[in-house]
């Protein structure tokens, strides 16, 4: 075989396809069973049934809030909601015997160490000369009707439970079970889901009239893992349904089209096995890699088949057209491949792991993918049946591209201005997106937590921000100044228009003042003296039982107190946005820095402040990932084409569809949430293959053909313009199956890409050809071409 190639790369492309075709019964055993020990190493993967796996070590609100919960109970929870079946007033005999259950078996769920109800509320109230503290609804059974009317009576006007336990309606009641887990396995999660989940089946069975919901953090914790397997279920083998039949009808080989299915598995498995290799946290966002690698590794194999393709249709034996169709695409693929890897690991700058986690599987399935298809592809192929028929339909597509090619560059303006407005219409709409992350939505509504979480928002707020406000000494919290500050701290979040409930001790202490002195409305306030603000305190605390202390309130030395106010927006929903909690934290800061004392003032924190803060720091971090990315995809380009003004010029092609995505979600969407900040770099690490298939085919007819600008055009629709197309329906389609993730950041980010990949394909379609010839004034070719030979190269004696 005399091999008379023209660059390097073509000389290295021709000897490793020879290499693999001579050595096949080798490189299929050896590429398969490497590429399978990886995949096994996917068992040490481990679980993320956490949200905190969203945030790194050195999140500052991460940090902010396990030091509040160090110094007071953490609220990990399970939220009951109860509601009678019919609707209306919860305060009778069938629904408080529910809740009353809940209570008491809530304290034999797992870990449990607390149990907050209407039922076991510990109401306080003076009998003579003492004071008595008991359950508000010891035993629903022996209420009377009159008595039921005084328990709702009570209820709705104890602040520390109008909101928070009992709708303001009485329309629906709630049971709270504080969990604190030992945190010694990963499947303490589930334990405690599975016994929620056991005891609301119990209740309602028990009590056919009453609905029990199940939310809270730890429901939220269990539906990270719920979701990633639902999706991993069904989305991966519908992807793989669809990525085989679109494959198939692309190359039209069944044969050929297994052996891609066994490049897009291999690729996939490697993908899942770095993630065990790395001990990554089992998550929605990391098992989506699947899904992202088993649409992007079809796009290498298609190039290349389809090329193949070609070659043998215009008269090439199989083994020549396979070698030819490799050393064609090597470049191009590896170009791609490389820059699509270089835009995943750009998501290392997330401050998210499970973004990171996904960069670094994807880049890892992707090389994968490339290996495996200028190895283990040609190898299969040249065993498996794959002859072109003589008047086969792929070649009607190829012509109607050729034809599209050929009419954008005798009408190059026209497409060009069309697609300039195009762009510009829809990038102008960009300022109209709002970033909005509510961790309660994160779900679709297959997921019981996120059904739940929208049931319980019809009656209470979901999204606790919490304030420890320190007295400055070691039992200060009696003091009447700290009190009056903590009162008036209090009374102010009560009137700001997010917040649906505050809990603060002011409110005990007022309550016990007033039992102090015979329940006179009148002593309905804060005791005016410190000492005896102590003893109230005291005599309180040691009337309460087992489990419902106030250590969940007060610290240790009794320094500080906890204030939480819950923020939500009971008249619209569970509505309260992203830029409402903002503006709340910024009025609640000002507001501390006005009225405390510099070396005392609370800061907010709160899962909801660390996922409303979770956004802009992961711009602010992509921001720079995405630069560095784009300056390396553009070095990359300018060594491969060996141009510095095509690897300039490409930048333009590869940002606008990314950007005219954005555009167009504010017009149909109209709100993001923090996947928003790693789109960028995904969709740049993607979109540019377009770029570079048609800009590797145009220089390859310029400096090889000695082609016209024009023609060079044409060329590359010609020999690269249908693969594109095809690449592109089959990437989008992939892409946009992540549409139907239960998990919303998941779908945001595979849509966002979809439209980013079909923005591209028309862009570099309509733009890119005008951009190439007018900018192009080089009269002369690198080098002359061998301008008739359909090949670049000769090949005889060819068994």
């Amino acid at each position: 075989m005399a091999l008379r190639p023209r660059t390097a790369v073509d000389q290295f492309a021709v000897r490793l396809s020879s290499f693999v075709l001579a050595w096949r019964f080798f490189v299929i055993p050896l590429t398969i069973a490497a590429a399978l020990f990886i995949g096994y190493q996917a068992q040490h993967m481990t679980e993320g049934n956490n949200y905190r796996v969203f945030f790194s070590k050195e999140n500052p609100e991460l940090t902010a809030f396990e030091t509040f919960q160090d110094t007071y109970t953490k609220n990990d929870n399970i939220f009951f909601l109860v509601r009678s079946r019919e609707g209306g007033d919860v305060f009778n005999e069938e629904v408080m015997l529910a809740v009353s259950e809940l209570t008491a078996s809530g304290w034999q769920i797992p870990y449990s160490i607390r149990v907050d109800s209407l039922t076991n509320f510990q109401h306080s109230y003076a009998e003579e000369d003492d004071l008595i503290v008991e359950d508000l609804i010891p035993d629903p059974s022996n209420l009377s009707p009159e008595e039921f009317v005084e328990k709702k009576r009570i209820a709705l006007a104890e602040p520390l439970l109008n909101g928070q336990l009992i709708a303001p309606n009485a329309d629906a009641t709630a049971v709270n079970v504080v969990i604190q887990y030992p945190e010694n396995d990963a499947n303490e999660i589930f334990e405690v889901a599975e016994a929620a989940r056991a005891l609301r089946d119990q209740v309602t069975e028990n009590h056919p009239g009453v609905e029990v919901r199940l939310t809270g953090v730890a429901m939220l914790n269990v539906s990270f893992t719920e979701s990633g397997q639902s999706d991993f279920s069904t989305l991966v083998p519908i992807m793989f349904g669809v990525v085989m039949l679109l494959t198939m009808l692309a190359i039209r080989s069944i044969s050929a089209t297994i052996a891609v299915m066994m490049v897009v598995i291999l690729s996939a498995a490697v993908a899942v096995g770095t993630g065990g290799i790395m001990r990554v946290a089992i998550t929605p966002l990391a098992l989506s890699s699947v899904i992202v690698v088993l649409t992007l590794a079809v796009a290498d194999c298609v190039h290349i088949l389809l090329t193949m393709r070609t070659k043998m249709r215009s008269g090439m034996a199989k083994r020549e057209a396979l070698i030819d169709a490799m050393r064609i695409n090597f470049l191009a693929v590896g170009i791609t491949s490389l820059t699509t890897i270089v835009g995943f690991m750009a998501l290392n700058f997330s401050d998210a792991p499970p973004f990171r986690h996904l960069g670094n599987m994807s880049a890892a399935g992707i090389g994968a993918a490339w290996f495996l298809a200028v190895t283990l592809l040609p190898a299969l192929i040249s065993l498996v049946p794959f002859k072109p028929k003589e008047a086969e339909e792929g070649a009607s597509g190829a012509h109607f591209i050729e034809g599209v090619g050929d009419l954008i560059v005798r009408r190059k303006g026209l497409a060009a201005l069309f697609s300039i407005i195009l762009a510009g219409t829809l990038i102008a709409q960009i300022p109209r997106i709002e970033f909005n992350d509510q961790w309660t939505k994160y779900f679709d509504e297959r997921i019981p937590f996120r059904t739940a979480s929208d049931a319980a928002a019809e009656y209470f707020g979901l999204y606790p921000i919490e304030f420890s406000v320190e007295a400055g000494e070691p039992g200060g919290i009696s003091d009447p100044e700290y009190l009056a500050r903590l009162e008036d701290f209090t009374v102010w979040l009560r009137q700001q228009e997010v917040v649906t409930h505050v809990y603060s001790i002011s409110d005990i202490m007022k309550r016990l003042n007033r039992n102090l002195h015979e329940d006179d409305p009148a002593y309905y306030r804060l005791p005016d003296d410190r000492e005896l603000a102590a003893q109230y305190l005291l005599l309180y605390e040691l009337s309460l039982p087992y489990g419902l202390d106030l250590n969940d309130r007060i610290n240790v030395d009794k320094s500080a107190s906890r204030v939480t106010a819950t923020v939500g927006n009971l008249n619209a929903g569970d509505s309260v946005s992203t830029a409402a909690t903002k503006q709340f934290l910024a009025d609640a800061e000002a507001y501390i820095a006005e009225h405390f004392p510099e070396d005392l003032r609370p800061v907010p924190t709160s899962t909801q402040v660390m996922f409303t803060f979770i956004t802009d720091r992961n711009i602010e971090q992509m921001i720079r990932g995405t630069i560095i990315a784009v300056i390396l995809i553009s070095i990359i380009m300018m060594i491969s084409l060996r141009s510095f003004r095509l690897g300039l010029l490409s930048l333009v092609p590869n940002a606008l569809p990314i950007l005219t995505a954005f555009g167009a979600w504010a017009l149909i969407v109209g709100q993001v949430g923090f996947s928003i900040a790693v789109i960028a770099a995904i969709s740049l690490g993607i979109v540019v293959d377009d770029t570079v298939h048609l800009m590797t085919k145009y220089l390859r007819a310029r400096r090889e053909e000695g082609l016209s600008p024009e023609n060079a055009v044409r060329y590359a629709f010609r020999t690269v313009g249908l693969a594109i197309f095809l690449n592109t329906v089959i990437l989008s389609l992939g892409f946009t199956l992540l549409m139907f993730s239960t998990f919303k950041v998941v779908a945001d980010m595979g849509l966002l890409t979809a439209m980013s990949i079909v923005f591209a394909l028309i862009l570099d379609f309509l733009f890119l050809p005008a951009l190439l010839i007018w900018t192009d004034r080089d009269p002369k070719p690198t080098y002359e071409g061998n301008h008739g030979n359909a090949s670049y190269f000769s090949i005889s004696n060819i068994s």
